[in-house]
């Protein structure tokens, strides 16, 4: 951080938050998070989730056009990341009961009510980037759950009409030009298009072994916007080159990979279903971070797991490990359903 930005502010922050969600992640891995297996407890912190978000729509702070935040003083936080996780627990808390019969179309339409009400919330701030988030994990859970292929056939036609919808009747003229300069970014490269050209501009210009730690050109000389945050992958790659960014992507598929094999192991169902919910969700975030920094993909705004600026999305992740740390630890034998 301190090597793209040239100056402290975001190094400094950056460190104070990193400490932070380490210690999150400690304390959350000595908790024993089988409590919230019970339905009593889940659904008052789903309502309570719920009810944060209403309230950040009435009183949130607006920043670059979208009411996502609470300002507290100096701190800024966003409740969007952890209901994330909220979403994630409930969804795993419904599926881990009914998987068997997962296969009536029934489950799939109360769980989809479990997500679209935080879609809803989410995409009315607006944050579209977040919103497609949301929507992705509970399509993602979906699948893992064992939906079947008529069912899943509905599900994307649901989908498009649903984005038909929306472009016609909610899309603002900002979230269409986007989409439109996905389809042809080269077409306003100093308008609409411009975020998705330098990004695609400082990944191709890393090589093969990059330019150097802090010797971006792109970063340095703000030619890339949001290097720090929505374009942190491009900066890393212009610095690291080809190279450093393939090894970043081995490392978060490995990380993948060990969520998803401790999953398979989990002694509960709930706990299988939360370990597979994260995977999706880190999934979302590298695949679509990474994809529209070099330009094969719509630029929405999203982070890079433990590595983009900020510290709520770095604190709900480290808690999300730390839970999967403490549900290994506490892990029971043999397997119940």
């Amino acid at each position: 951080m301190n090597s793209l930005s040239g100056e402290n502010q975001f190094f400094l922050r950056q460190s104070i938050w990193i400490l932070v969600s380490v210690i999150v992640f400690f304390v959350a891995s000595s908790v024993d998070w089988r409590f919230l297996r019970k339905t009593r407890v889940l659904v008052p912190i789903f309502l309570a989730t719920v009810l944060v978000l209403i309230t950040l729509l009435l009183f949130g702070q607006i920043t670059r056009g979208a009411q996502s935040w609470f300002q507290i003083g100096s701190v800024a936080f966003q409740p969007s990341d952890p209901a994330k996780i909220v979403l994630i627990l409930i969804l795993s808390k419904y599926f881990s009961r009914r998987h068997i019969e997962i296969r009536n179309i029934r489950h799939i339409l109360v769980s989809g009510f479990y997500a679209m009400t935080i879609f809803l919330l989410v995409f009315l701030q607006p944050d579209f980037g977040v919103a497609m988030t949301i929507f992705g994990i509970w399509f993602g859970m979906v699948l893992v759950s064992g939906i079947s292929k008529k069912h899943l056939f509905f599900v994307a036609f649901g989908g498009l009409l649903t984005a038909l919808m929306l472009w016609m009747f909610v899309f603002a003229p900002y979230q269409k030009a986007r989409i439109i300069s996905f389809i042809h970014p080269l077409a306003d490269i100093q308008g609409t298009g411009y975020n998705a050209y330098q990004s695609t501009v400082a990944v191709g210009s890393g090589e093969i072994v990059g330019k150097g730690i802090g010797q971006g050109s792109q970063s340095k000389l703000r030619f890339l916007p949001e290097y720090e945050t929505d374009f942190i992958f491009a900066a890393f790659a212009e610095e690291w080159g080809f190279i450093g960014a393939t090894i970043l992507l081995i490392l978060c598929i490995t990380l993948l990979f060990r969520i998803v094999s401790n999953a398979q192991k989990a002694s509960t169902n709930f706990e299988t279903f939360f370990g597979l919910g994260v995977t999706v969700l880190f999934s979302i975030h590298i695949a679509i971070h990474a994809g529209m920094n070099m330009g094969v993909l719509p630029v929405t705004g999203i982070t890079f797991p433990l590595m983009s600026y900020g510290g709520s999305h770095l604190v709900t992740e480290w808690l999300m490990l730390g839970m999967l740390s403490s549900m290994k630890h506490y892990s029971e034998s043999p397997r119940l359903n």
